[in-house]
């Protein structure tokens, strides 16, 4: 057994020739060929073998994964063996989807029915059914009785349906498992969870059952394989691979509205941006408009509106995570049957829900990845004779450069890499007291189980122990706050080690507080002398620590604590703010395409050294307008001609920047912000005991600013001590303090059911939570720094929430030499820096106002650059 490509032989022209004659039928009649995944995937998993099928939207997909199955359960049927249980399991990870999937699913197993008692063949009905928490309670009861022979759910209601004492039995004979958009799954604890659910899955069930994964975008696809299939015998499990992701040509292009995105003013910038929406939505029938926060939605939605109010009024609709579901399906539905021709959105529409024929993708601003923006482009053209079409537009420089890198490596199918979180001890606790709920397990034989997860592999034999010992409540401290054991931990008649479920009240309180998905809520800001202010989202307070200034209904705020859900601030009015409002909406640059974007800008400078006009290789190269590619040249020729440095994935550009009476380091590492938030804490930490005193910070996706009191402080210095540090224990003492540690401990605590969301049918206030996580996390370092649920907050911090993993090889490149540095003074900031510094204060500025700093910074370099000759 191999993880391995499947060549492009094994391609075939028609179904497998043993298909029974009816299915064959209903397809031929259907269809006129086979798609590029289902030339490979029908023969695939009509033998049985484990598949990951990677290929666009709109190219059959589903079908490819499903019709061996549906000709497999006709044919039990056919035969007489086709039993009242569950053979086929479909995870994904929205409920919307998992419903669409549902109603898809009816017109095959209707239509080959149909075929078959047209040839006077008797098949029996072949069932489906979806399973999720919205089910009502006299549906499961239905599906008890008669359980569907298709089970639609997502990876927290198979958890749950693992546990159910009588539904389980009906699982024990799965074959297929299929697992959808299994890259949006396996990046997070949703994932970790699942897949060990799925190894609990394997073990429960008499015969291994076939794994199946789709997915538009996968990338490192083996990885993503073995995420899929796990592991026997510590290798991992085979797997066939059809990646056909670039069979369809994608149809891109990046627009600026304006030839110049310094000098034209911010209102005319906008009037451009919306009169070319305006021109792109009418010249197509249905128009999918992506913005990159749910703020920018509701705002773009109500500008068009304005513009035009006969042609948009009751034609557009906006969808995103804060609106309710029913409104959200209302959109969905409305732009499937044609009521809506123009919908807006943030992240919601992002994976395949079902809402009909697209012809064009307008995405505002960068994405911030390139699968994300062949995710959202790929939701046109999907028609399998047709193309997605996708346009992005631009209003900043800095975008500019961004998309237009990205839409190269979109068209190249260059993708980012998704990173798979290993050893989440939160997780693991959850599904021991879930193991032990069904079963007496031994303590070997659950650690073989649980090493097979792809997720749990390479789990620590201490760490597990050490789960053991805390989920079996051997500690003494934790009793007195309330945290009992849930499972006993004992020798049986033969002294060997088992474990099992602590009294009946176990199974409630693991039903009903599983999941990896935390509770959120809001914030109340309060002045220490009793003023309301107003809330903040729980994603904001992350950002937060002693000290920040920030903006709130347009007054400035300088944070000094929070106790529960409530954060107390102190009025700043003379302040300028260091944390920008909208930061936690923000999605990350990821750090592939921060690095391409550093050798492109390589490349560009290369040819201006050479006194070559880069445009027309630009234009040559790259999927951009005019506008775009005089807006890149202008930008890159500047930054050089004013410190003769470009920002580039193998040399860190460093500036010592003095502003009034403080010093800004400014750190040009093009790597994403996740990176770059590790990077700029530990050189923070270091410079801070450098200097003596606190030192402010500020990070985006290109770089990150060090603000020093007025002191000098020495770069060398500062990179030895960085180079010497332990940098993962440098950042978790920099995070220790902070109102991220707090929260994120809670999130932790809550997963391992150390904090009970719900007891006893009474659910737990996130403020209650919180407050009770602020004592627990103490206790817990009481017992031991390395508590598993403590160092599970750590390495969720710099491991899933930040990324010390490229940091630290960035770190590490510096010291081998392959990375290079550079250190320059500027009077002024350099055009690369000019986002970066103004960025804090961007919510005290209008956009007219933010336009007009960045023209004052940018005629001042321009100043600098003509005296000097440049």
């Amino acid at each position: 057994m191999a993880i391995e490509f499947v060549e492009e032989s094994r391609a075939r022209k028609n179904l497998p020739e043993d298909f029974e004659p009816y299915v064959k039928k209903w397809f031929n009649d259907r269809f006129r060929s086979l798609t590029p995944p289902q030339k490979y995937s029908f023969e695939l998993i009509h033998q049985g073998n484990n598949s990951l099928v990677c290929s666009p939207t709109g190219s059959g997909k589903t079908l490819s994964a499903f019709l061996s199955i549906l000709n497999e359960l006709f044919l039990k049927g056919d035969n007489g063996e086709l039993e009242d249980k569950v053979y086929c399991l479909y995870v994904s990870p929205l409920r919307a989807l998992g419903n669409d999937i549902q109603r898809n699913l009816e017109e095959p197993l209707d239509g080959i029915k149909k075929v078959a008692e047209k040839m006077d063949i008797d098949v029996p009905e072949v069932r489906s059914a979806v399973r999720t928490g919205d089910t009502p309670s006299n549906e499961r009861q239905k599906m008890l009785k008669k359980p569907p022979h298709i089970l639609v759910t997502t990876p927290e209601t198979l958890g749950i349906v693992l546990n159910a004492p009588k539904f389980k039995e009906k699982l024990k004979d799965i074959s297929y498992v299929i697992v959808d958009e299994i890259h949006s799954l396996c990046e997070s604890k949703r994932g970790a969870h699942l897949s060990l659910s799925l190894e609990r899955l394997q073990e429960m069930c008499e015969d291994r059952f076939t794994r199946i994964g789709l997915s538009a975008t996968q990338a490192p696809i083996k990885e993503i394989a073995k995420f899929l299939v796990g592991y026997e015998n510590d290798e991992p499990r085979g797997c066939d691979i059809v990646d056909v992701s670039a069979s369809k040509e994608l149809d891109l292009e990046v627009l600026s509205p304006v030839e110049n995105l310094i000098h034209t003013s911010g209102e005319m910038i906008n009037d451009r941006m919306y009169q070319r929406i305006d021109e792109l939505v009418k010249e197509h029938v249905t128009t999918l408009i992506f913005t990159n926060t749910r703020s920018a939605t509701e705002r773009v939605v109500n500008n068009l509106t304005n513009k035009d109010p006969q042609f948009y009024q009751g034609d557009i609709g906006a969808h995103h995570s804060s609106m309710s579901r029913d409104k959200r399906l209302e959109v969905e539905e409305s732009l499937k049957q044609g009521g809506l021709n123009v919908v807006v959105t943030s992240t919601s529409l992002e994976l395949g829900i079902d809402i009909g024929y697209i012809d064009l993708v307008l995405q505002l601003s960068s994405p911030k990845g390139v699968s994300r923006a062949i995710q959202r482009i790929g939701r046109s053209g999907h028609k399998l004779t047709d193309d997605p079409k996708g346009r992005v537009l631009v209003m900043e420089r800095g975008d500019a450069l961004e998309c237009t890198e990205m839409m190269r490596c979109a068209k190249e199918n260059e993708l980012d890499k998704v990173r798979i979180p290993t050893g989440c001890l939160d997780v693991l606790a959850q599904h021991i007291v879930g193991m032990g709920c069904n079963k007496k397990w031994k303590v070997e034989e659950a650690y073989d189980m649980i090493k097979r997860s792809f997720n749990f592999n390479e789990v620590e034999r201490e760490d597990y122990e050490k789960i053991l010992k805390y989920v079996a409540g051997e500690h003494a401290s934790l009793e007195d706050q309330k945290v009992y054991g849930k499972i006993w931990l004992d020798k049986d008649e033969n002294g060997e080690r088992v474990f099992g479920r602590r009294g009946k009240l176990t199974r409630v309180i693991y039903m009903t507080n599983i999941g990896t998905i935390p509770d959120e809520s809001a914030y109340r800001v309060h002045t220490r002398d009793g003023r309301f202010v107003g809330t903040l989202d729980e994603e904001f307070l992350d950002r937060l620590t002693k000290g920040d200034i920030f903006i709130h209904g347009g007054d400035t705020y300088e944070f000094r604590y929070a106790r529960g859900m409530k954060v107390y601030v102190d009025a700043r009015p003379d302040r300028a703010p260091t944390v920008p409002s909208w930061y936690s909406e923000m999605l990350p640059l990821s750090f592939d395409l921060g690095k391409k974007i550093g050798k492109f800008n390589k490349k560009v400078v290369d040819k201006i050294k050479k006194d070559e006009d880069p445009s027309e290789w630009i234009r040559d190269n790259y999927y951009v307008d005019e506008n775009t590619v005089s807006s890149i040249v202008s930008y890159i020729k500047e930054q050089y001609r004013y410190v003769e440095s470009v920002p580039i994935s193998d040399e860190i550009l460093i500036e010592k920047n003095f502003d009034e009476s403080r010093m800004n380091l400014i750190f040009h590492t093009i790597y994403g912000r996740k990176v770059n938030d590790a990077l700029c804490r530990i050189f923070a930490d270091q410079a801070s005991q450098i200097l003596g005193s606190n030192v402010g910070i500020v990070v985006d996706d290109h770089g990150f600013v060090l603000i020093c009191p007025d002191k000098e402080i020495s770069i060398e210095e500062l990179l030895k001590r960085v180079l010497q540090s332990d940098l993962r224990e440098t950042l978790k003492g920099a995070v220790r303090k902070t109102e991220l540690m707090k929260r994120r401990f809670r999130h932790v605590a809550s997963r391992a059911l150390m904090i009970l969301r719900n007891y006893k049918g009474k659910n737990m206030s996130v403020g209650r939570q919180q407050m009770k996580s602020h004592f627990l996390l103490s206790a817990c370092e009481k017992i031991d720094e390395e508590f598993p649920i403590v160092k599970e907050t750590y390495r969720e911090i710099i491991e899933d929430y930040m990324d010390i993993e490229n940091a630290s090889a960035i770190i590490e490149g510096i010291e081998k030499g392959d990375i290079d540095y550079k250190v320059v003074e500027t009077e002024v900031p350099s055009p690369f820096a000019h986002n970066l510094v103004i960025q804090s204060q961007s919510d005290l500025l209008r956009l007219e106002d933010k336009k007009e700093r960045l023209r004052k910074l940018h005629d001042k370099v321009m100043q600098n650059i003509d005296e000097k000759g440049g």
